[in-house]
């Protein structure tokens, strides 16, 4: 019998599910959703970037990551100008809202994350980070 509940895969799920509903608890009075948070966290580094870009770097696929651009759009946070290499895409980039969320909303996530975290030990935290790094590539 395959033991589930003690699995890596259920338990990374359930753990995903944890952090995930904390955070939009957390980003609800903002009326954003974590996938939009992690859009505009990639903008506060480089903004800018296409759409392709930002799906390769959100792993978010294309058509999802259109509509949370959309979304952004709609709710002033971001704006779709014309790229000056290709005609057929556009820059995503942060408007002076946008940028202005940037302090505020990093700092709710350093804030939830430590709360979700706070049960583990530092040394348990790199060597957890440096697991999951692993695990991704």
């Amino acid at each position: 019998m395959f033991d589930i509940e003690n699995s890596i895969g259920f338990l990374l799920a359930k753990v995903h599910q944890r952090g995930f509903a904390l955070f939009k608890e957390q980003l609800d009075r903002y009326a954003l959703t974590p996938p939009q948070f992690s859009v505009l966290a990639f903008l506060w580094q480089e903004d800018g970037l296409s759409q392709a870009d930002l799906s390769s770097k959100t792993q978010i696929d294309r058509t999802t990551i259109g509509g949370l651009i959309d979304r952004l759009e709609k709710d002033g946070l971001v704006a779709r100008l014309p790229h000056p290499d290709d005609r057929r895409a556009y820059r995503i980039c942060l408007t002076t809202r946008g940028k202005s969320l940037e302090n505020e909303l990093c700092e709710l996530a350093h804030t939830v994350q430590e709360r979700f975290i706070a049960r583990i030990s530092l040394e348990e935290r790199a060597i957890l980070l440096q697991l999951l790094q692993k695990l991704r590539s």
